[in-house]
């Protein structure tokens, strides 16, 4: 098995997870990394000794220099639409980084480079490739609730950043709710059509703009999904993949986000409140798509070499997109924003 040659844009903090994970995923080899300041390349190349690596400043001449398979794009998400459609139409398949692009025009542009020339582009969703994540949807799968009518989760985790952080605007939609968005539509199967979103910024905040959010999505099959989420909560956080109540016909779910999950379904009918009856959560699988970043990137390469879709191919993903930016559409003008119109 000949390995693929790849090469890595953008050295700054969130490639270290990468260039951590690429070592132990066989048939993957790094032959280039790229980044406006060469020092921070260089720098990358010698801390994880990748000493047969070329080193530039700019994509265009390194897909010229090393002629690669693949192109991981870890630059910021203004970036993310250059990156893409340079490496494709050099004919590399593409994964980066979250989000897909900067703006719902930007990451249809990359859609339809990636149609138009056969190449395969992927978003890293890293939490997807939770193993708790996927027993979840195993179980849920199972039909056990039932069908699932109702889905809640809860984001609230007190970071003190510091940096671009504290002036963004919408840094809790933009930075980070789509991680949670995403697993949303992971775990109920379905899309988004629309949703009514409020944001705020609570006295005591240590962020310039709104850090806090409420959003009630409508999604296919009649289910709704609500999101509450906050930047600035002091105090009994959740985890990072927030806190899940999961509602279906039979029983419902919780689960905290880590290894907790409780399940209590419908024993008998008949009186002011149905007979309970506990369930356990199914066990882990060896076949769950699982390991985060190394999980996703080495299911990534399996997808290139078999032909099969990732997951979270460019197509895929821009639902999960749609749902940041149909929030940040309905916060700004008070009203319900369908998705269908972005």
């Amino acid at each position: 098995m000949n390995a693929l040659r790849a090469v890595l844009v953008g050295c700054g903090g969130i490639s270290r997870a990468w260039l951590e994970a690429i070592p132990g995923i066989p048939g993957l080899e790094i032959v280039g990394l790229v980044d406006l300041d060469r020092a921070r390349a260089t720098q990358s190349a010698a801390q994880f000794a990748l000493n047969g690596a070329e080193v530039g400043t700019r994509l265009p001449a390194m897909l010229e220099r090393v002629q690669p398979d693949l192109v991981f794009d870890c630059t910021i998400p203004e970036a993310h639409v250059e990156v893409a459609e340079t490496a494709l139409n050099h004919g590399c398949h593409v994964l980066g980084e979250k989000p897909l692009a900067d703006s719902l025009a930007n990451a249809r542009r990359i859609i339809q480079t990636a149609g138009r020339t056969g190449k395969v582009h992927a978003v890293i969703q890293n939490r997807r490739y939770d193993a708790n994540i996927r027993r979840l949807v195993r179980f849920l799968r199972s039909g056990v609730l039932g069908r699932v009518t109702t889905v809640h989760s809860d984001f609230f985790i007190g970071a003190h950043f510091g940096g671009f952080r504290d002036q963004m605007r919408h840094v809790l939609l933009l930075d980070m709710a789509i991680h949670t968005f995403d697993a949303a539509r992971l775990i109920t199967g379905v899309n988004a059509r629309a949703v009514t979103c409020h944001e705020w910024n609570p006295p005591g905040s240590w962020y310039a703009r709104d850090a806090s959010a409420v959003a009630v999505f409508e999604m296919e099959e009649a289910l709704v999904y609500t999101y509450r989420g906050s930047w600035c909560a002091e105090g009994l956080n959740t985890t990072w993949e927030s806190s899940w109540r999961i509602i279906g016909t039979q029983g419902s779910l919780f689960w905290d986000g880590g290894a907790a999950f409780q399940v209590e379904t419908v024993r008998a009918t008949g009186g002011f409140i149905s007979e309970l009856a506990t369930v356990q959560m199914v066990p882990p699988d060896p076949a769950d798509r699982v390991g985060g970043h190394a999980g996703q990137i080495a299911d990534f390469v399996a997808c290139v070499r078999s032909g099969r879709a990732p997951e979270t191919h460019c197509t895929d993903n821009v639902h999960s997109l749609e749902m940041v930016f149909g929030a940040i559409a309905s916060a700004e003008s008070g009203r319900t924003a369908p998705l269908s119109e972005l």
